[in-house]
This record gives C-alpha cells, structure tokens and sequence, in this order.
C-alpha cells in the first residue's frame, strides 16, 4: 500500500482544537481528555497512566516487536515564583524559554479560586515613566512581572483572589491560520506534532490499512521538562518515532517544508538502521526530506533511552522557524510528516531479529560500509612492505 491521502482540513481543525486548551507542563489533564476521546472516536481504545499519559494500541498482524509513535500534549508556560508587594506576580518558567519571549504575553493564572487574566511585563514597562530605561533593562526572568486584569495592589488584594505560590500560568497560543499554508502561534510543539498523530490515525482508520505489528499511539505529558516517554512504554514495543518539531535557523537544515529527520540530538545519534528506513520511505513515497542535527535539543525518545528502555529511536520533525518563541510553520511539513508517518505504520519489519529482547548473533543488523571499510584496514595490514632500498 503507497502512501495515504491526508486529510488537511482535518488536521488544521485538530490543531485548532489542540492550541485553545492550555496545557503547561504540570496543567495537561484537559487536554489529555480531549485527545482521548478523539481517538475513541477514531475507533482507538484508550489507557491512561496514573498521571495521564496516553497509550492507544492500533492492533497489527502481530503483537511482538511493535513499533510505538510519540508525541507530546504539554506545553511551555510558567509558575508563580513570588507574590510582590505591589501585587505583581514574580514567575518561574516551566519548560526552557526565555523571557524575551514572555514580555507582552497574554496570560492565564490558574488558582484554586478560579482562573484570572493577565500580561506578561517587563519591570519597567512605561516608556513615560522610565524614558530610554525601557530599552536597557537586562532580559531574564527576574527582570519580568505579570500583571492581573484584577484588583491586585498588594500581597494581601492577590491573597484574596487565592493566587498563590506554585499556580500554573498558561501563555496564550494566538494563533494564525493563514491562506498560503503558514501557521504562527505558540505551542506548536507539539500541538502540530498531535495533530500530525491524528491526522495519521485517521487516515490508516479511513483506509482500513493493515500493519505488520501491533502500533503504540502515545502522547506524553512532561516531555518539555525532560521526563516524556521514560515510562510509557511497554516491553513488546521494539521501535519508537517521536514527532517533534525542527530547528528552522541559520545554521540548521531544517525547514519549514517536507520532513525533516533528525540524524542526531544533544544526546547522540539516532537508531542507525531506522533512520536509515525514515529516509528510504521518504525517497520511494516521494515524500520531500531534508536531514538536520539538533545541538540543544532532546525528545522523547532521549528520555525513553535515558530511563533504560532497549528501543531504536527515530526522531521526525516538522520545521519550526524560532521554536520556543513566536514559532511559524507550514501545512506542507504537517502533511508531509503525517504521510511518512502512515508510510512508516504499514512498511514490513525488516529485523526479525528484534522480536527477542535478547538473542544471539544470528539476525543481528548490519553496517555493510563500515564492515567494507574493517576490510581495507586488514587487506593494508597483511600486504608485505617492500623494504628494498
């Protein structure tokens, strides 16, 4: 079976969904909701973690060696850090942003009381005031405060509204739907990573697509603080794609069309053999690809790795220009990932061997270049030198 047709508009209403409900990191059980449903809907059944982590298994021809697709439903945001005497709220990040970003925001403070508006700003914020001041104030997360769209003048006016120390603060997505396929907002990582996974999911279910292995459908809820897919997994699973965004920037190869797949991140390189099958399905489903190796970066997958599970991972992205920040993509990278990744779900398994958590050398994989190259090294070694004057 080629490539499946993906359904756009379905994919841009799913992002639209995705990007209206706020979900920090620490605030994602409802939007965990809304996900779980969709895929019940899409004829999925769910399971949840204790803590909301969602896994929906897609029955294959076999349970063994399954392959597992991630992505992950939180978001950055921040936390109250301190109430200020003049009622301002000092904030923490959740996540790693800076706050460059974060000055002029709109906001969401959630307290047990209920839920207030507000704005990010920088602590001198009045150019009538502070003149020039405003344009030499040093950025970093001490040099910002949000203001409450409520009668906050003072520690005692904050306490009776019940913000406290510790509450969630949502940043407001704003998003932009463009006519030439552009999409600006906050969070669209993940968000576009979602909704790319459901896209997919509907489109496998639209077409009855069989897969040669049971498919792990997961969306983790903590990836932007580093934990993701470190407990998520089962032991039958023995491949995992993460979907995520790329780098688009001056020095990066990503961009903001087709896949981009990650050869490596701050954690090392990507499973050799998988990998190399990503960029394979991309080049028979003429699926438009670019490679790219993120520095500061880490998914998913590092942490599945990190907490000791014994799975390939790959890593395929949709571009992002200025991720973490006032973030911008296209449609054509969500579709053309959305495609890969069906391409990917009902592709044959080609290392039988990884059936077996453990096996012998029989079936293990093999790296035919670097096995060529062994070959000269000995070849140079036992040729006899000539020591003829």
């Amino acid at each position: 079976m080629p490539r499946l047709s993906i359904d756009t508009p379905y994919l841009a209403e799913q992002l639209r969904a995705l990007l209206s409900i706020p979900s920090p990191t620490g605030y994602t059980d409802t939007i965990v909701r809304h996900v779980s449903l969709e895929l019940e809907r899409l004829g999925l059944k769910v399971e949840l973690t204790r803590r909301g982590a969602i896994v929906a298994v897609r029955q294959g021809s076999r349970r063994a060696s399954s392959r597992a697709i991630v992505s992950h439903v939180d978001t950055l945001g921040a936390q109250v850090k301190a109430i200020k005497a003049n009622g301002r709220l000092e904030l923490v990040p959740i996540g790693t942003w800076s706050a460059r970003f974060a000055e002029g925001a709109r906001t969401t403070i959630f307290s047990e009381k209920g839920a207030y508006r507000g704005t990010i700003l920088p602590l001198k914020a009045s150019g009538h005031t502070y003149n020039e001041e405003i344009d030499t104030l040093p950025i970093g997360w001490d040099h910002v405060e949000l203001r409450i769209d409520a009668m906050a003048r003072s520690r005692a006016e904050v306490d009776r509204l019940g913000i406290e120390i510790g509450d969630i603060v949502a940043i407001d997505p704003q998003p932009e739907f463009l006519e030439n396929g552009f999409i600006v907002s906050r969070h669209l990582d993940n968000k576009a990573g979602v909704a790319i996974t459901l896209a997919a999911i509907q489109a496998l279910e639209r077409e009855g697509a069989v897969t040669p292995v049971d498919t792990h459908w997961l969306f983790t809820i903590a990836e932007e603080v580093g934990v993701g897919a470190a407990s998520i997994l089962e032991p039958d699973v023995a491949s995992m794609v993460a979907i995520d965004n790329g780098t688009s920037a001056p020095g990066q190869n990503s961009s903001e069309f087709g896949v981009t797949i990650a050869m490596a991140d701050q954690t090392g390189p990507f499973d050799y053999h998988l990998t190399k099958k990503l960029v394979r399905l991309c080049k028979d489903e003429d699926i438009r690809y670019q490679k790219d190796i993120f520095r500061y970066y880490r998914s998913d997958s590092a942490s599945a790795i990190e907490a000791g599970h014994d799975v390939r991972t790959a890593l395929v992205t949709f571009g992002v220009d200025a991720s973490h920040g006032w973030e911008r993509i296209h449609m054509h990278a969500l579709r053309s990932v959305a495609e890969l990744v069906t391409a990917y779900a009902i592709s044959p398994v080609e290392i039988e061997r990884d059936l077996e958590a453990h096996a012998g050398l029989k079936g293990f994989t093999r790296q035919p270049l670097a096995e060529a190259a062994q070959a000269l090294v000995d070849v140079s070694v036992e040729e006899p030198h000539d020591e003829t004057p």
